[in-house]
């Protein structure tokens, strides 16, 4: 009888708390609870997420296990984010990880969030072919708390090459979108509002930062100093303008990104790209990277939506390869806030 290795993830980094089930690299499940409660808030609060991860990530365990069609005792190891992210919320995973181990008396494998993101090119979903990349590759992994150029020599093998100095991408989406006066998580509807608007209407700074490195700073504050500027003249000019404003914005940080990635696939030789993290869910950057890849002769990895965000899937899938290689932890592990890849 065939022998199947079955990974049961768990991400709870920041606001989401997740459990999917892997077997043999193959997804059976993938189960998210999100919290509204931050909107109200403008941003994610780290002891309101912990208190909500406490609370979701029993059923959410219990219904990726019942999705997934199989028994507890068919998991062979769970694979948790030990970081980096919110320390409170890391927490809640960390712990409920390394107590299930222990009452199925199965293995611990930990898991850098950052190279789940990686990774989550390999999730491999059920009658559903897929391209997976080829080694070495080159991944722009863009999201709310990093922006970097990663090159892939295995699946446990990453090099950055390439990291922000400052601030992430996703995080100049998210305060230019708090100083138009939009919701939080604000970088889906600047792309929202940017389809309506023209990218050259406006011209925001962007830093010259050396070799690979990116800075986002100097655009935020470029771009909060326009906006007070023009409504001390205007007091209507963001409601005004606020399509046009959201595509020049929007622009600005795909200019930013593009220059980054064709300097890296010259410098490396390396002409199969993927994107990963949240913010590789942004339109205009998943349209813009398709085309330089065509124009280029790249071979570009664009995530599926579902996996772009934060999910256990990816975890698990990373958690998979580890398995592999026999890369277990202990249970003393403590979670990592500021945790390299």
């Amino acid at each position: 009888m065939t022998k199947f290795t079955t990974i049961l993830g768990i991400e709870s980094s920041c606001d989401d708390t997740s459990a999917a089930v892997v077997r043999d690299g193959i997804l059976l499940s993938n189960v998210i609870a999100g919290q509204d409660v931050h909107k109200a808030y403008g941003g994610v609060v780290p002891e309101l997420a912990s208190r909500a991860h406490q609370s979701n990530i029993i059923p959410v365990v219990d219904e990726a296990i019942k999705r997934a069609g199989i028994n507890k005792n068919e998991i062979d190891a769970i694979s948790f984010t030990r970081g980096p992210g919110l320390l409170g919320s890391l927490l809640v995973g960390t712990s409920f990880a390394k107590g299930l181990s222990l009452s199925l008396n199965i293995p611990l494998i930990d898991v850098n969030h950052l190279q789940g993101h990686v990774l989550s090119h390999f999730i491999i979903e059920h009658n559903k072919p897929k391209d997976v990349p080829l080694f070495p590759h080159l991944c722009l992994l863009i999201s709310g708390g990093h922006t970097q150029i990663i090159k892939v020599n295995s699946p446990l093998k990453m090099e950055v090459i390439g990291t922000t100095i400052d601030d992430a991408a996703g995080e100049a989406f998210d305060k230019g979108a708090k100083v138009l006066g939009l919701e939080y998580p604000g970088g889906p509807l600047i792309d929202k509002l940017a389809e309506e608007g023209n990218p050259l209407s406006f011209m925001f700074t962007k830093p010259k930062i050396a070799e690979l490195n990116f800075s986002f700073s100097g655009l935020k504050t470029s771009f909060l100093y326009f906006i007070r500027d023009n409504i001390a003249i205007n007091p209507d000019f963001i409601e005004q303008q606020k399509n046009n404003l959201c595509a020049s914005l929007q622009q600005t940080i795909v200019d930013i990104l593009i220059d980054k990635i064709i300097k890296a696939v010259k410098i490396t030789g390396i002409k199969e790209v993927t994107l990963s993290g949240g913010v590789s869910a942004n339109s205009e950057i998943r349209k813009q990277f398709t085309e330089l890849s065509l124009k280029n002769n790249w071979k570009i990895h664009i995530p599926s939506f579902n996996f772009t965000t934060d999910n256990a899937a990816m975890i698990a899938v990373a958690g998979y390869f580890k398995f592999k290689q026999n890369l277990f932890a202990s249970h003393d592990v403590a979670p990592i806030a500021r945790f390299e890849l």
